[in-house]
């Protein structure tokens, strides 16, 4: 009966982790290998997991294993489109041309950031995550989700000058 009952949670917070995953952009076929992949995690750690969060320790664990797979496959999503480029750029060949210019300049700079760092911007600026949503997904206090993202700023910043240097 309780295994039952743990098994019913489990798959309630697995679907969880499926939409949080598909409304960040990543395909049905991914998101449904990733939460796979979490759940034999989950089900092969349980015993050793000491959060009371399991929802964020799943998250926290699907979105690391999609960083890896996408790392593995030197692919980064940043979120930028050749549609996002061409509303920008007024359909003018040179605009989207400094377009993919500046795309590339953005990669590279995260490229070169801290991990946490690059992460934090992610999370806040591409997801558009609030301060409370990182600070429980990273287990972290908001103080310092805060603290570490204005330094995170400020390092995109300084690699970013040197990038268009």
């Amino acid at each position: 009966m309780f295994e039952e009952e743990q098994a019913k949670t489990l798959n309630s917070e697995l679907n969880v982790v499926y939409k949080y995953l598909r409304k960040h952009g990543i395909s049905h076929v991914d998101a449904q290998d990733i939460v796979q992949e979490t759940a034999f995690k989950f089900l092969s750690y349980s015993d050793s997991i000491k959060s009371q969060n399991i929802r964020g320790w799943l998250i926290r664990v699907a979105l690391n294993f999609h960083h890896d797979q996408y790392r593995k496959k030197k692919r980064i999503k940043l979120g930028f489109n050749d549609e996002h480029l061409k509303l920008l750029s007024n359909d003018l060949p040179e605009d989207l041309l400094l377009g993919n210019e500046k795309k590339e300049e953005i990669r590279t700079t995260l490229d070169r950031l801290n991990p946490l760092y690059k992460e934090l911007i992610l999370l806040k600026y591409y997801w558009d995550l609030k301060y409370k949503d990182i600070s429980i997904l990273l287990d972290m206090k908001i103080d310092t989700v805060k603290t570490n993202l204005y330094r995170a700023r400020n390092q995109f910043i300084k690699f970013y000058k040197e990038v268009k240097e």
